[in-house]
């Protein structure tokens, strides 16, 4: 639910910011922001950031693309394991909501570290690094590696070596990404229990 209230802040695909072509676009202050893209531009019909707060507007941001990051990685997950690929030891499990009640408490116990452990790394730890994150989402923490006789951030990927326009660009492309996911997993997840995920899947398990 809050994943589907951050996306209605600013919904559509990537690239170039939506013209100011109404009354609402041209009062707000986030009309270019990532998001807010043709071709519904700056989108916010239940008007969560009518007030203009950007702390407000990066907090749902934030919440979008964990929400949208973790979907992207449940719908690999949903349709790799529908296929019928398991890891060994794990072939009698079945997939979708079936495999809940099927899986072994050791599996259940190496899920809860993992995700312990995924939520621990993957956020926000600026308070603890004292390093400000360039945008929301940004969870590098200033993480720093010596590479040569250089220190070089860790996991960066090249990302600060790149122009403005080849970031937004990526950052636009992980968030459409994440927004399409959003629905695909649920989409899934309706399509499951309805009975009818065969008509739409192209293998079976």
């Amino acid at each position: 639910v809050a994943s589907l209230i951050a996306g209605s802040a600013a919904f559509a695909p990537a690239a170039r910011p939506a013209s100011a072509s109404s009354a609402l676009q041209a009062a707000s202050p986030f009309t270019e922001e990532i998001g807010a893209q043709l071709p519904l531009g700056y989108w916010d019909p239940l008007g969560i950031c009518a007030d203009g707060d950007k702390e407000n507007f990066d907090r749902l941001r934030y919440v979008e693309i964990k929400h949208g990051r973790v979907a992207m990685l449940a719908v690999v997950g949903y349709l790799t394991t529908y296929a019928g690929v398991r890891f060994p030891g794990a072939e009698d499990i079945p997939a979708g909501f079936a495999a809940w009640g099927a899986l072994p408490l050791n599996v259940w116990v190496q899920m809860g570290f993992t995700w312990s452990a995924m939520e621990m790394i993957n956020r926000d730890a600026s308070e603890v690094h004292g390093y400000k994150p360039e945008f929301p989402g940004d969870f590098r923490n200033g993480s720093k590696i010596n590479l040569d006789g250089k220190e070089k951030p860790f996991l960066d990927f090249g990302w600060d070596e790149q122009s403005e326009e080849w970031k937004r660009s990526k950052r636009s492309i992980e968030l459409n990404n994440g927004r399409a996911a959003q629905m695909g997993i649920l989409g899934l997840m309706v399509h499951e229990q309805m009975g009818n995920l065969d008509a739409i899947l192209p293998f079976s398990h």
